[in-house]
């Protein structure tokens, strides 16, 4: 495996991580899209400016909280190591959990449509996702056991899969679906429920590969959530298309 200094560059005599400059640099441009996305459908844009100033931030701490929970036993022996944010160590289930609740409450708040808003600032998250997930690479993590195929990466002497590149690939097909299909979406939330149901397709297999996957008791959290979001995205197309069906004839 090609090693890479995690460290970028320094400023002000802090170390500055690529880790984090990849994870900045793709909620950056899923931000970016989700405001052109806007403009297309006609959502204001300060709501979905203020939905991504309120989520953003909530997302990343649910991140980090996901992840020192399910390493507890490492962090409750570690604990000046629980807001080392730089060093690694987040879940984008936490973060969409988190980001998206934050996003809820806001709606409700305003008393605006939460599924236009959340279809918006969807759209562009499986872009920043397969963005960020280099940072795991550069990081040395999220790869998978011994493999034979071309394509493997050297890791300790012993080629393993690639599972941050499996990773990274499926979530530019999902959001390239996201994109192509937008335009032909038959209710308000469609996005989301794609999003959330391919997504979790891919990364239930994928997580079968990997060998740093954070565990509940003997089973993988990641693929009992993706199990739980693909059901969940099942049930929400059906509710949400028969809602709309029933908000059209009225």
């Amino acid at each position: 495996m090609i090693e890479i200094d995690r460290v970028a560059f320094r400023l002000f005599g802090l170390d500055v991580m690529w880790y984090g400059i990849l994870m900045a640099a793709g909620i950056l441009v899923a931000s970016v899209i989700a405001l052109k996305e806007a403009r297309r459908v006609g959502v204001k844009e300060d709501d979905v400016l203020n939905v991504l100033i309120v989520g953003i931030p909530v997302g990343l701490i649910c991140a980090r909280l996901y992840y020192v929970i399910f390493n507890w036993s490492y962090y409750s022996a570690n604990q000046s190591e629980i807001l080392n944010f730089r060093g690694g160590g987040m879940a984008i289930h936490g973060a969409l959990i988190g980001g998206i609740l934050a996003g809820y409450i806001y709606t409700r708040v305003r008393k605006i449509k939460f599924t236009e808003i959340a279809d918006v600032v969807l759209i562009g998250a499986p872009l920043a996702q397969a963005i960020g997930r280099w940072g795991n690479f550069i990081n040395g993590e999220a790869h998978g056991g011994p493999t034979t195929l071309p394509w493997g990466i050297l890791v300790d002497g012993q080629m393993v899969h690639p599972t941050f590149l499996y990773e990274s690939i499926w979530n530019l097909l999902v959001f390239a679906f996201l994109m192509a299909t937008r335009k032909k979406n038959k209710y308000n939330g469609q996005v989301v429920v794609s999003y959330i149901t391919l997504y979790s397709v891919g990364r239930f297999f994928i997580e079968g590969l990997r060998t740093d996957s954070l565990m509940f008791g003997p089973l993988k959290m990641a693929q009992i959530v993706s199990l739980g979001c693909i059901v969940l995205g099942i049930v929400l197309h059906f509710y949400l298309s028969k809602r709309n069906k029933i908000e059209t004839k009225k």
